[in-house]
C-alpha cells in the first residue's frame, strides 16, 4: 500500500501553509454543516495546529494564553468537543491529548490509525479504510453499531530513524 501523502510532515515543510490549509478546511466543513466556527473554536484549532504533536487541554490553554486572555478550561473543553464532533480534531486516548486532524474526511464509522513516535512525540495519521471495513463488519455481526474507531500504534517515525 502506498500513501497519498507521508504520515509525518517533513521537518522542513511549510508549516504556515499546512496550518492555513487546515483552517480553510475547518471553515469549509463548518459552512457546509451550517455550524459556527467561532473565534474561540478557531483559536483552539490554531493552538493544536501550532505543531504536529498532541496537546493536553491545559497545554492548549497555555498556548492560547500567549496571545489572548487565559481562557477558562470549560471554554476550551467545549471548543474541543465541537471540533471532535465535526471531525477536525482527534483525541489521543493513550496521551489524554488532542490532535488536529490530518486526513480530513472521516465519517462517523471511520477507523483512524495514529502512528505515535516514541522519540520526538509527533503523531502521524494513516488511511485505515481496508481494516475499518472488516472491523465494522465484525462489530455489526455482533449486533453492535460502531462509531469512530481509533487505533494507536507506537514506534519510531522515519525522521527519527534517519537521525539515529
Amino acid at each position: 500500500m502506498t500513501l497519498a501523502k507521508p504520515a509525518f510532515p517533513a521537518p522542513d515543510h511549510d508549516h504556515g501553509r499546512c496550518t492555513a490549509d487546515a483552517l480553510s478546511h475547518a471553515e469549509a466543513v463548518c459552512e457546509q454543516r451550517a455550524q459556527k466556527f467561532t473565534p474561540i473554536r478557531r483559536q483552539v484549532l490554531g493552538a493544536l495546529l501550532s505543531s504536529h504533536r498532541p496537546l493536553g487541554a491545559y497545554e492548549v490553554i497555555d498556548e492560547l494564553a500567549k496571545s489572548m486572555a487565559r481562557p477558562a478550561p470549560i471554554t476550551v473543553y467545549r471548543a474541543l468537543d465541537f471540533l471532535i464532533a465535526n471531525g477536525l480534531v482527534h483525541r489521543i486516548e493513550s496521551r489524554n491529548a488532542y490532535l488536529a486532524c490530518a486526513a480530513h474526511d472521516h465519517d462517523s464509522t471511520s477507523a483512524v490509525a495514529f502512528l505515535i513516535c516514541e522519540r520526538c512525540g509527533l503523531v502521524g495519521e494513516i488511511p485505515s479504510a481496508s481494516f475499518a471495513k472488516d472491523l465494522n463488519a465484525a462489530a455489526r455481526s455482533s449486533g453492535f453499531a460502531p462509531k469512530l474507531s481509533v487505533v494507536e500504534i507506537t514506534g519510531v517515525c522515519t525522521h527519527c530513524q534517519k537521525t539515529s
